[in-house]
Formats: C-alpha cells, sequence, structure tokens
C-alpha cells in the first residue's frame, strides 16, 4: 500500500503499480504524473463517486481497480482508455453502465455486488472478454449481444433477477465456468435427502484450516459427545453477504444435493440458525496439499501451479480419472460446480485427490432437458481444461 505523500513528492516515479486507501472522496490529480509508467491503479476502499476525465492521460494503465467505493455509474471515461483490459468495480452503489464505458481491450469485468438492473449492448461486442463478474446485482436479463462475446470462459450472474436462463449463453464456443444460482428461475423444492440439523453450540471452533469469499473453515471440537459423527472434524462457517459467486445458502445447498464420494470431502450435518450458517465436515487429512494455484492477472482464467512442480503422465491419469468420476457425479444430481479448478483440488502423495469448493456451484434440476445437457457441456469444457493443465505440468522423460 502506497500513500498520497509518497506520490506528491515524486518518490514513485517510474512505479507500474499504484495502490491507495486513504478515505479519498475525490480522484488525486498527482497521480497523473506517473503516466509514463503506471499500468496497475488500485482505489478501492475508499469514498470515491466519480473520476476526472484527466485520467485518460494515463496511456499505460492496464487494470483498474476502485471497488468499496461510493459510484452510482461506472466512469464513461474508461472506455476510452487504449490498453485497459481489467476493471473492477466490487460492492459500490453502480446503478448504471454506459454503453461507451467499455474499452475495445477488455478482458476482465467485475461489477459484483451492486444494483445494476441492464447492461449495455457494447458488452457482448468486446471481442476479448474473458471473465466477466455479476453476481449480486439486480439484472432481469443479459443483453442479446452476449452470443457475441466467443472468448468468453468464466461469466457469475448468481443473485440476480433473472427469470428464465440467458439462452445467449449457450452460444459461447469457450465458456467453461458457470454460476446462476440465486435467481428467479432456479428456484425449486428442495426434494433431496440431507444432513442432520445440529446447534452451533454442539461445537468450538478452534484453528483456522482456510477461507475464502464465502465463509471460514476452522477445525472443531465437539462440546459433548457425538457419536454418531468423527471425533474431529471441520466447520465452514459461511459468510451472510454476497460473494463473487453467490449466495453462501445457494453453496451449502447445492453440497449437500450432491451426497458424499469417495473424492469429496464427507459433509456430517449442518447449521441453520437464524445468524448462522455452517457445515460440518469430516477433517481432511493433513498430507493433502493443493493440486494448483489460482489464476493469476495475466493468467485470467486458467490455473497456475508452484514453480517447478510436475507430475507423471500414470498419476496425471489417476487423477483426470476422479475428477471424471466427480463430475458425472456432480451431474447425475443435476448440479454445475462452476469453479472445476485444480486449485480447487487436493491430491497426495499418491495421486489421491479431494475436490471441493462448491461456491459457485448451481443445482439446475429444474431446466429443461435440452438445457440441462447443454449446462453440462459447458462444464465439460472446464474439465477439458483442467486436464489441459495437468498435462502443461507433465514430467518430461
Amino acid at each position: 500500500m502506497h500513500t498520497l505523500s509518497q506520490v506528491k513528492s515524486g518518490e514513485l516515479k517510474g512505479i507500474k503499480k499504484l495502490s491507495l486507501s486513504e478515505n479519498l472522496t475525490e480522484f488525486p490529480i498527482e497521480i497523473l504524473l506517473l503516466a509514463d509508467s503506471l499500468e496497475v491503479l488500485d482505489l478501492s476502499r475508499n469514498k470515491l463517486s466519480s473520476l476526472p476525465p484527466e485520467i485518460i492521460q494515463l496511456t499505460k494503465l492496464k487494470i483498474i481497480f476502485a471497488s468499496d467505493n461510493h459510484f452510482t455509474e461506472l466512469p464513461e471515461v474508461l472506455g476510452q482508455f487504449a490498453e485497459l483490459e481489467m476493471i473492477g468495480f466490487k460492492a459500490n452503489q453502480i446503478k448504471h453502465v454506459p454503453e461507451n464505458a467499455l474499452p475495445m481491450k477488455l478482458r476482465w469485468l467485475i461489477l459484483t455486488d451492486n444494483q445494476i438492473e441492464q447492461l449495455p449492448s457494447s458488452l457482448g461486442e468486446r471481442p476479448l472478454l474473458q471473465k466477466l463478474a455479476l453476481a449480486g446485482n439486480q439484472l432481469t436479463s443479459l443483453p442479446s449481444t452476449m452470443s457475441q462475446a466467443r472468448n468468453l470462459e468464466l461469466i457469475r450472474i448468481s443473485a440476480n433477477k433473472l427469470t428464465e436462463f440467458p439462452e445467449q449463453l449457450f452460444h459461447l464456443p469457450k465458456l467453461a465456468w458457470l454460476a446462476f444460482a440465486g435467481n428467479p428461475f432456479t428456484e425449486s423444492i428442495l426434494d433431496f435427502e440431507t444432513v442432520p440439523e445440529i446447534k452451533s453450540s454442539s461445537y468450538r471452533l478452534g484453528d483456522v484450516l482456510g477461507q475464502g469469499a464465502s465463509g471460514v473453515i476452522s477445525k472443531a471440537e465437539w462440546l459433548k459427545d457425538q457419536h454418531r459423527f468423527p471425533e474431529q472434524i471441520a466447520v465452514k462457517v459461511f459468510k451472510g453477504d454476497v460473494t463473487s459467486d453467490g449466495y453462501p445458502i445457494d453453496e451449502l445447498n447445492a453440497r449437500l444435493k450432491v451426497g458424499n464420494h469417495p473424492n469429496l470431502v464427507e459433509s456430517l450435518a449442518q447449521v441453520n440458525e437464524p445468524n448462522d450458517l455452517a457445515l460440518i465436515m469430516n477433517l481432511i487429512p493433513p498430507h493433502y496439499k493443493n493440486l494448483g494455484l489460482p489464476p493469476t492477472l495475466a493468467s485470467c482464467t486458467r490455473d497456475t501451479f508452484t514453480k517447478g512442480f510436475t507430475l507423471t503422465q500414470p498419476e496425471i491419469d489417476k487423477i483426470v480419472n476422479q475428477m471424471t468420476n466427480v463430475f458425472e457425479h456432480l451431474h447425475r444430481h443435476f448440479v454445475c460446480h462452476g469453479d472445476l479448478y485444480a486449485h480447487n483440488t487436493l491430491v497426495d502423495d499418491d495421486a489421491n485427490i479431494i475436490f471441493g469448493d462448491f461456491g459457485a456451484a448451481t443445482m439446475y434440476h429444474m431446466l429443461t432437458e435440452q438445457q440441462r445437457d447443454k449446462i453440462k457441456q459447458i462444464e465439460q469444457r472446464a474439465l477439458n481444461y483442467f486436464i489441459e493443465d495437468l498435462q502443461s505440468i507433465r514430467k518430461k522423460a
């Protein structure tokens, strides 16, 4: 994190990435002094509501973040940037996205958790668009031009007001990662067997094992004997707010709907109290490690891996066979995982995997048979990309 005083003093001359969070109410014009070098500008967690026309002087800018501010409109000036590829305006109060606010080189757009009711037709006319995060808005439809977004690979449209599945998405040849839960058209009576409900007072949370957009996973211990459950457990406590993938309750329901499988973390019980939503699970053995790392700003939609990490072809084959079995299990239960990635997969030294993170999962049993088939085809692409990524780290003979 940098300071405005550093910018004003000239101390940051030549810098490529600038992060400022100082309760700013106006764009600091001094940032323009960095125009010769600045490529990434992060103004998140301020009180900004507009950007000045002069910002276009930042001719090398490729990425801009302005999440957690007070914008009610996506600034139209953004559309004038020649090199701008990534825009992140999450958690503002944006209601309007002007037709000309989207730059021609746009690859990645994040407008999660705003108040957008309608998107411009220009969104589908950005040929490089790969990643689109729109969860937690007020959208009732998507532009018909979205059928032209031929390079789109990932989209999040959960927690909106869509009354039917946007059919134009079925025409996208590269779409692989899709989340659409929490819309009126996905509402249905839940008719699957679930795990027992228990009270949050039954256990005590311990060390944090991991956390993501939707919640925190911790080790836990029972406060009284629970003979029907294993002694060692993990508990995921869900956050109450909408996440980049959608509503936590949709994640919980999707996870419970698929039931258990040898390559999924076993679900044991749930907590569904007014201010406490949690899933109790088997504790994963400590010798399991992450198979991959999340995509970077550069890789956009594709996983990355620890430098030097490789797998033999037999190990890849074993992992792929297990993941294919998980994939078929999910879709037999009409659940689209939405985030089929190596970074959501744990692996041990014998190439046994445990797959998790259902934050983007969507139940789709309420769709027509033809739509169901197309949803499965979309996630089949994610499985194909997963296999490609593993082959990219194959140990050479």
